[in-house]
């Protein structure tokens, strides 16, 4: 063959097995990933304090428990509960910090006159075990996103992405974040309408599950998963439903199963994901909306738009912990007085749907915390692009671990009136960090053991 016509032959097949092969982005070099313990916090926050003081420098977080609180406990003390507000945010003076104010936060002001944000000095008080750090530095040079960033390798027992350059990295740090490896809760999930009435959507057993943090391997298949066996209200008692997240969601899908009691026999649930409504909030919510926001990142665009100072629910001990039921649950909005909001640095990332793609939101809002890598804030838009809800997560750090924990939060329909709590452990027993089960106890067999029949 003719010199010229094999080095084209052999550029064209090269073309053609990169074209074919699943879009990769390559992870930060070792010059970059220095900064990381240096200038940076151990995963990838600026350890500095800002520029006017309000935001403090990073010394470490809190990993003593405060006095009263007792090892094994399911219920946690609120170790800042002498700090008083320095700021009280309404309609009337929102103005004034409007750029601090994320879009959804502004609406309920404008909306709810009883609404408020009562704003505290900043604690950053999350804080991780040392090989969270260990292995975090090992994944910054080696993780990657494939699939368009749908997926990822390279990662294990450490954020992927703690110096992240798209949308789909930050997003994968906020999937895999570090709540312990393996909790249980009994919770409860509240809505309240638009007359101010409360109402128990579901109750019940949540086992969760992080392997992609198990130490005792140097790999997982599976990044998250969750069993929960419902026990009330009467009519769902006895219902169980199991999830399972794989790494390579980009290419596999979520696994999903249900149990129903008056059929007494375990269902594969495909639809459990994306924008189907969520029937443990009465369908206030969709799957992805869990954690404010949850499972594959298909269906959107995701764009890393760069960090921003914003007032945000954190160290919210009173709410996750203190809070009865009756007094948090107000008509509107959570009652104000159990709401901490202190000024944090977030990460936001844009999503926007795909072309061709369906969802119910066109657009999409997320607010990720620097320090823990949890979305702690969301806004939803509707194919006009109206803002249509807008969520939150209570950040309350397990300080007994270490790890930050945001698994209570909600969601405010602007639309409907109606909002929901997801998560609420007050009056439960609250959480406990444990091992994880054995392996027999995540398949659909044992998920019809867990139900109530």
């Amino acid at each position: 063959m003719n010199p010229s016509l094999h080095r084209l032959a052999l550029a064209a097949a090269v073309s053609a097995v990169l074209c074919a092969a699943p879009l990769a982005h390559a992870a930060v070099t070792a010059e970059e990933a220095r900064a990381l313990g240096q200038s940076l916090t151990a995963i990838g926050a600026e350890k500095a304090a800002n520029k006017d003081g309000t935001i403090p420098a990073y010394t470490g977080g809190l990993t003593t428990p405060p006095a009263g609180y007792k090892p094994g406990d399911g219920m946690r003390p609120n170790p800042f509960a002498g700090d008083k507000p320095r700021a009280v945010i309404d309609a009337k003076n929102m103005a004034a910090s409007a750029d601090k104010l994320t879009e959804g936060t502004k609406a309920l002001l404008q909306k709810y006159p009883s609404f408020r944000i009562d704003v505290y000095p900043t604690q950053r008080s999350v804080a991780f075990p040392k090989f969270v750090a260990e292995n975090t530095a090992k994944n910054a040079v080696r993780a990657r996103t494939l699939n368009d960033g749908k997926s990822i390798e390279g990662a294990h027992a450490g954020f992927p992405f703690p110096m992240p350059k798209t949308g789909h990295e930050a997003m994968w740090n906020h999937l895999v974040r570090f709540n312990g490896q393996a909790y249980e809760s009994k919770y409860r999930n509240l809505s309240v309408d638009a007359s101010g009435r409360a109402t128990l959507a579901t109750e019940g057993i949540s086992v969760q599950e992080y392997p992609f943090w198990d130490t005792g391997k140097t790999a997982a298949e599976t990044f998250w998963r969750i069993k929960l066996s419902y026990t009330g209200p009467a009519r769902r008692a006895g219902e169980a439903l199991m999830l399972i997240d794989p790494l390579d969601i980009g290419t596999k899908d979520r696994r999903a199963w249900s149990y129903l009691p008056g059929q007494r026999r375990v269902k594969v649930a495909p639809d459990l994901s994306h924008d189907t409504p969520n029937p443990g909030t009465a369908g206030a919510t969709t799957f992805d909306d869990t954690f404010i926001f949850n499972g594959s990142m298909d269906r959107f665009d995701f764009k890393l738009v760069g960090k921003k100072e914003l007032f945000v629910p954190y160290n919210a001990y009173a709410a996750v912990y203190q809070a009865k039921q009756d007094e948090l649950l107000k008509p509107n909005h959570l009652n104000p007085d159990f709401v901490r909001w202190e000024l944090h640095r977030v990460w936001v990332v844009e999503a926007t749907l795909k072309e061709g793609k369906r969802h119910v939101y066109g657009r999409r809002t997320f607010y990720l915390d620097e320090d823990s890598w949890a979305a702690l804030a969301s806004d939803a838009y509707d194919a006009r692009g109206q803002l249509w809800r807008t969520g939150f997560a209570y950040m309350a750090p397990s300080y007994d671990v270490p790890a930050p924990y945001t698994d209570m939060f909600g969601h405010y329909d602007l639309v409907s009136r109606v909002y929901s709590l997801t998560g609420y452990i007050a009056e439960t027993g609250g959480l406990r960090h444990g091992k994880p089960l054995p392996e027999r106890e995540w398949t659909p067999d044992a998920l019809a053991g867990a139900g109530i029949r």
